[in-house]
């Protein structure tokens, strides 16, 4: 009789919740989009070490699933990379879909590199975060894991995975 009068109140109070929200849940967002280098800068820190930083813009399209999909995407990119040991890419991107809305995505990635058969192997897995946008995206919030992988040089794959809802 505890439990089901405890699951009774735990049901009101789901229910209770899901109404003072709308009941909005976040949509999921798989997406890929290959991104070819339009501007690219390398700096070379000129001591001795493969130490560089890459700043860079790449453009592409997207493909997959949800609100992301089919828009064009610009990366505005900041690559502090340091061979064999790792890296730390970092910037924005910049969706927009058919209709003219943006959403603007702020990335975070961690590279590393790996023993490979001929050469280090480099994994770039990161996260993302939307940070603002215009339209359909004025008022929703995202979150999700960003994986860069090779797409014949000098091209990249980027792969974003998450979510997208409402603002809380």
């Amino acid at each position: 009789m505890i439990f089901t009068m405890k699951a009774r109140g735990l049901a009101a109070l789901t229910a209770t919740a899901l109404m003072l929200t709308g009941g909005a849940m976040a949509a999921p967002v798989a997406v890929t989009a290959v991104m070819d280098p339009q501007e690219q800068m390398r700096f070379e820190m000129g001591d001795g070490t493969p130490h560089f930083v890459l700043a860079v813009r790449r453009e592409g399209v997207s493909e997959g699933e949800g609100v992301l999909a089919g828009a064009k995407v610009t990366e505005f990119g900041w690559h502090d990379i340091q061979p064999p040991l790792g890296g730390d890419p970092r910037g924005y991107l910049r969706f927009e879909a058919e209709n003219g809305d943006v959403a603007i995505i702020k990335f975070t990635v961690r590279a590393v590199f790996m023993k490979g058969a001929d050469k280090p192997a480099l994994h770039d897995d990161g996260f993302w975060e939307l940070v603002s946008g215009t339209g359909q995206f004025a008022d929703k919030r995202g979150v999700g894991a960003l994986k860069i992988e090779p797409a014949g040089d000098p091209k990249r794959l980027f792969s974003l995975t998450g979510e997208i809802g409402e603002k809380p």
